[in-house]
């Protein structure tokens, strides 16, 4: 059954009437293939990425259900927790929640590292109907004894292969083992490596699948192309592609902490406006960069991986990968932060002699070569030969040295994007059929 606009799809007029308010009228298809079912209190495994309108998807049956039973979190408890990856992303959700529960008497709250507890601990202390929360802070929280989860009714995990990456995974499973057996659970993830099937496994009882996109492939409205240069070349490189492009707001990202901010300082002295986020900032900073990047007042954001999962803005017009990441997947996270909201999008990638493992690893995952970029190619080394890497060679390892030099720090000894993309939480249904892609 299709369903082209909310009012199909089940909620309760209250949460109609609210979405009619703020201009929600057709459901993205994440959200008219996961409403029903969730209504219905079924558990759900969601293949889907950032930007494809999964907050809403889980958002609207959470209040439908709390809404439908009006009693109130006891002290120190959630009726509702939604485990996210990031502060940034955190937030977020927590101003979705907020934003459809308008008229509703539903409290929520969202608590994070990175900030003093005190305020949490508060807001926690009368109970709240819904509770966002980052791994680090609700096991701090839950440790110190300001929160319990023992009548826990509906439990999310968010972006559980960012949480994956961040090497947050083993806080989440520490989470799921409080949990009570019975709940209502929900599983969002963009890939599925194997220790996410597992945890998909282990949190979800006989889950409705919903896919809204194959899994390691990137938006057909991002418009993706490399540029070859050396890496002394890349700043001017960075430069003159800005100048020379309808360049409105772009995401750049780095590999390291220090890298995004000297690239963020070298693009303020060249008259570009521009700000670094990554871990090492401060919650104040990191917000500030963030709304100077939403209102228009800066350019540029130059961030890293982690930083950049919780940007949730939609007129992203570029995304250039400064730096290719040395895990595959990580570029298609990177490139969705564009073409987002139905909109297209520009992701263009520079790429020096040693990143070319990365790139192949890209393009393998994605199933698609990356063109050059036709305006530059010829301009730096775009006509340089491939590097062929013998067997025993890492990313970022030169013919001549030894195959058994270990690879660079957070590289893979094993081939991103091949085994541990292969796998799936369908692969593990008695049906044996279809797998989320």
């Amino acid at each position: 059954m299709q369903h082209n606009d909310f009012h199909s799809l089940g909620l309760p007029a209250g949460i109609l009437s609210t979405l009619d308010s703020i201009g929600f009228v057709t459901p993205t298809p994440i959200q008219a293939a996961s409403i029903p079912p969730l209504l219905e209190g079924r558990d759900l495994l969601g293949a889907a990425e950032t930007g494809t309108g999964k907050t809403a998807a889980f958002a609207l049956p959470i209040l439908a259900r709390l809404s439908a039973n009006h009693k109130r979190a006891a002290a120190r408890s959630c009726r509702a927790l939604v485990l996210a990856p990031t502060r940034e992303l955190a937030i977020q959700i927590n101003e979705n929640f907020r934003t459809f529960s308008k008229g509703m008497r539903i409290s929520t709250a969202c608590i994070f590292g990175g900030v003093g507890q005190n305020p949490q601990v508060q807001a926690l202390s009368r109970g709240v109907d819904v509770l966002v929360a980052t791994p680090g802070r609700l096991l701090d929280l839950l440790g110190q004894g300001h929160l319990t989860l023992g009548t826990l009714e509906i439990f999310v995990l968010d972006e559980a292969d960012r949480m994956l990456d961040m090497g947050f995974i083993h806080d989440v499973k520490r989470v799921i083992a409080v949990l009570p057996r019975v709940r209502h659970s929900m599983f969002f993830s963009a890939t599925f490596p194997d220790e996410v099937v597992d945890l998909a496994n282990r949190l979800l009882h006989e889950p409705v699948h919903v896919t809204v996109a194959k899994s390691g492939t990137t938006a057909e409205r991002i418009d993706q192309s490399v540029i070859f240069a050396e890496t002394a070349e890349k700043y001017v490189l960075l430069e003159r592609y800005i100048a020379e492009n309808d360049v409105s707001r772009a995401l750049v990202f780095t590999r390291t902490k220090h890298g995004a901010n000297r690239l963020a300082e070298k693009l303020e002295k060249a008259g570009i406006g521009a700000a670094a986020i990554h871990g090492n900032k401060s919650q104040t900073a990191r917000q500030r960069a963030l709304e100077g990047f939403r209102d228009g007042s800066l350019r540029v954001l130059v961030a890293t991986d982690i930083a950049a999962r919780g940007i949730d803005i939609d007129d992203i017009s570029h995304v250039i990968n400064f730096e290719l990441p040395n895990i595959p997947e990580s570029y298609v996270h990177r490139i969705g932060r564009t073409a987002r909201a139905g909109a297209s999008g520009t992701a263009v990638s520079f790429c020096t002699h040693e990143e070319r493992p990365f790139l192949r690893d890209i393009e393998k995952l994605i199933r698609q070569t990356v063109p050059k970029h036709e305006r530059y190619a010829g301009t730096m080394e775009a006509q340089a030969p491939e590097i062929v890497y013998g067997r025993g060679m890492k990313p970022g390892q030169k013919p001549g040295q030894r195959g058994s030099a270990r690879p660079a720090h957070g590289a893979r000894s094993t081939p991103p994007g091949a085994a541990r993309t292969s796998r799936h939480p369908a692969a593990r249904r008695s049906d044996g059929n279809r797998r989320p892609r």
